[in-house]
Parts: structure tokens; C-alpha cells; sequence
């Protein structure tokens, strides 16, 4: 396949990664992979990857904005928070061995089905939102966790977010991924700027990707608002079925 058919495809897949990014979570699993597949070494598809993830954020967060979802301050103290943790987590994934990496994924991703399955429900139309004391803290030491795993791999990262908002904050699922898409963007400074350090990074590649995941991750901002929190929500249980799935094929 010649190279323009290539930039082309890599656009079209980050397209589809902004949507499920920004409805859910695990659009990485289908860019990462893609990034492998045009030649890239793991290590420097990790890195380029955040590229289409930083573009992403910027615009899905205008897309909430622009439907009247504004970041609060609570989401800047998440993202502060998981912005420590990602510098951390980065780290980590400039140099670990392939193996260790597979293994340590395979067990977050039996965590969070589990968690999924058994937490209990919680009916967000009827409770207020726990967003101060003890629960903005406890988000805080939370999201410190979920950016060094961001930091670190990114796929799936939004489902730990939503999980996080949803069962400690009551935060209903739409304005949690007007949050998450802020806190990933805060983050993802401190990540990106330790892999191009790292010089783990293929430009070209990865602002083709940024194109591709921005466009999708405009549409879904605006389109998950209007659509409401049924429509995040099957996004989200489809993506932590794919990715399981797909996790279990690769074992």
C-alpha cells in the first residue's frame, strides 16, 4: 500500500478513535496498533499516538463548551493531579520490556470488567453530585493512579475516568466526559512532553492521526450531549467488551 493510501487510513482510524475516545474510551487500541502496523516501533507509537490525543482534547473540549458543558475547577484539580501521575507513568513507558507491559495490561483490564460487573448502581437523577471533602480528595488521589496509567499507555483511560467520576463524584456520564476530555488534555502536556524528549515521537504520522481524532472527537462532544447519557453508556460497555476481547486474542 503506497503512502498517501496509508496517511489516509491513519486519518480515517483516528477519526473513528476521536468518536469512541470521546463517547467512551479505547480509541487507542485501534490507533496504536495502526501506528505498529505503518512501521513503527512500539515505544515511538506510543509516543506519536499522544499527538492525536492532545489535538483531540482541545477541540472536544470547545465541542462541550460549545453546547454549554464549561470545565469547572474541580476538573482542573483532577487534572493537575493526573498531570503528576502521567509525567510518572510516561517515564515508565519509555523504557519497559514488551512483556511486562502485555502482562500488566491484562490485568488492569480484568480489573475494571470486574469492577464494572459487581460495583454497585447507582442512579445518577437522583443524587447530588459529591464533588468537595473527602470525595474531591479521594478523586484527586485517584486520578494521580489513572494518569500514571495514562501517562503510560492511554488506551482505555477514559473508561477509568468515567468509572472514577461516575461511582465516587455521582457525576452523570455526559457531564463526566465534559470532564475527562479536560483532565485528559492536562495530562497528556506532561506525557507528550516526556516522550518528545525521548524522541519517541513520528511528526508526520501523528499529525495526520491529530487530524483524523480531532474531527471525530468534535463531533462526539456535540453529539453525546445531545443524545444524553444512554448513548455514552452503551459506548462504554461496548469498548470494555472490544477491548477485552481483543486483549484475550493477543494473549
Amino acid at each position: 500500500m503506497n503512502e498517501t493510501l496509508l496517511l489516509l487510513l491513519l486519518a480515517t482510524v483516528g477519526f473513528i478513535a476521536g468518536v469512541v475516545n470521546t463517547l467512551a474510551g479505547g480509541g487507542s487500541l485501534l490507533t496504536l496498533p495502526m501506528l505498529i502496523f505503518m512501521g513503527l516501533p512500539p515505544a515511538v507509537a506510543n509516543g506519536t499516538n499522544r499527538i492525536g490525543i492532545f489535538i483531540q482534547s482541545i477541540t472536544s473540549v470547545a465541542g462541550f463548551r460549545s453546547k454549554g458543558i464549561k470545565p469547572s475547577v474541580f476538573s482542573v484539580y483532577l487534572g493537575i493531579s493526573a498531570l503528576i501521575g502521567s509525567i510518572i507513568g510516561a517515564q515508565i513507558a519509555v523504557d519497559i520490556n514488551d512483556e511486562i507491559f502485555n502482562k500488566i495490561l491484562a490485568v488492569v483490564m480484568v480489573t475494571v470488567i470486574f469492577f464494572m460487573v459487581f460495583k454497585p448502581k447507582v442512579n445518577l437523577e437522583n443524587v447530588i453530585e459529591r464533588t468537595k471533602g473527602k470525595y474531591l480528595w479521594l478523586s484527586i488521589l485517584a486520578f494521580f493512579f489513572i494518569g500514571i496509567y495514562g501517562g503510560f499507555i492511554q488506551a482505555g483511560v477514559g473508561i477509568f475516568i468515567l468509572l472514577a467520576l461516575t461511582s465516587i463524584n455521582y457525576i452523570g456520564l455526559v457531564k463526566s466526559n465534559a470532564v475527562k476530555v479536560l483532565v485528559v488534555f492536562i495530562y497528556t502536556i506532561g506525557a507528550l512532553a516526556i516522550f518528545i524528549y525521548n524522541q519517541q515521537i513520528d511528526y508526520l504520522y501523528g499529525l495526520v492521526l491529530a487530524a483524523g481524532n480531532a474531527s471525530g472527537g468534535w463531533i462526539a462532544s456535540r453529539w453525546s450531549v445531545k443524545k444524553g447519557d444512554g448513548l455514552v453508556k452503551f459506548f462504554l460497555i461496548v469498548m470494555v467488551i472490544a477491548m477485552a476481547i481483543k486483549l484475550w486474542w493477543n494473549q
